[in-house]
């Protein structure tokens, strides 16, 4: 295609989870005929794995330097996983294509067979997310969180190496994609635990300018399902100003028919869990721009029902350790 530079040069962090995910963009391109090479990028959040996040000062923690380098062109594309990216990308950055969902449901993962209900009083549960620790302390006041750090394979080793640990909860796609399904012990209804918004997706991003390059991706990658949903959450985490230090959740469910209908849940916790504004909105949609309005419409109605003053709190209040998706 004319335009478009050989081998494309694909920008990726360094993480198991992601080297996996970029082979896969690589080989849905390479169907096509394209050829590519992978370029391994360290972000901020890979450069300090054991410092909490909220003392690193960023909402763009694992995209920063990968966008900088597809800005000055030392790259030509970028993978990451959706819920990484912040809502407003940087000026002459696009989403090129959003590829096929794997579950967005969170895992629980104990050290053998273990379901939420039976978690036991005053349980240690470790994570890495705010959102996720919000929700498990609104579920269950009783429980001890703690911060958990670092990729799947380290988070895993450390639930294997602290037996006092009940359990640990991770997103269910990192590890269906890398091959640990096993060892998950249950995935939690969205009811219980809802996903942060794209979880589960991959993005690729590409320069606004390289309208070849964006025309390949799309082609190659674009799963349109997925891009109805993820719209509708990030337009709901956009209007309320969200991002890693406010836990806010949502997931959209497309019932694919003679009619499209698009199904978005969303929901603010508080930091202790203690205050939670949830809803739902519900309408037939056809593109991204329709589903994103819905995401606005759900936005507007939670800041009115008690939203605004949780985020105002989270936002002025010093955040727990944990601030991933």
């Amino acid at each position: 295609m004319t335009g478009v530079p050989a081998p494309l040069r694909i920008g990726t962090r360094g993480s198991a989870l992601a080297l996996w995910q970029t082979e896969r963009i690589r080989s849905q391109l390479a169907t096509t005929g394209v050829r590519t090479e992978q370029v391994e990028i360290k972000t901020t959040g890979d450069l300090a794995p054991e410092v909490p996040f909220a003392s690193l000062g960023s909402r763009a923690l694992f995209t920063k330097q990968i966008d900088d380098a597809l800005l000055e062109h030392r790259i030509d594309l970028a993978v990451h996983s959706l819920k990484d990216l912040p809502t407003q990308l940087p000026q002459g950055i696009i989403i090129g294509a959003v590829g096929r969902r794997e579950d967005p449901r969170d895992a629980l993962v104990g050290h053998g067979p273990l379901s939420w209900g039976g978690v036991p009083d005053g349980a240690l549960v470790a994570t890495s997310s705010l959102r996720r620790r919000a929700q498990l302390l609104h579920q269950r006041p009783d429980l001890q969180v703690v911060d958990l750090r670092g990729n799947v394979d380290t988070r895993l080793a450390k639930l294997d190496s602290h037996p006092q640990w009940t359990a640990i909860v991770l997103a269910t796609a990192g590890l269906v994609r890398l091959g640990l399904e096993h060892r998950i012990s249950e995935r939690l209804d969205p009811d219980l635990i809802l996903p942060a918004p794209g979880q589960g997706a991959l993005a690729v991003t590409v320069r606004s300018e390289d309208v070849s390059i964006a025309a390949l991706v799309r082609k190659a990658i674009h799963d349109s399902t997925a891009a109805l949903q993820v719209s509708a959450e990030r337009a709901f985490l956009h209007a309320l100003g969200g991002g890693c230090q406010v836990p806010v959740a949502a997931y959209a469910d497309l019932r694919i028919g003679a009619r499209n209908v698009l199904h978005l849940h969303g929901r603010v916790v508080s930091h202790d869990g203690r205050e939670q504004v949830e809803g739902h909105q519900l309408g037939p949609v056809l593109h991204e721009d329709e589903t994103a309005a819905l995401g606005g419409l759900l936005a507007t109605r939670l800041l009115k029902e008690g939203a605004r003053e949780i985020l105002a709190e989270s936002r002025s209040s010093p955040a727990p350790a944990v601030t991933e998706p």
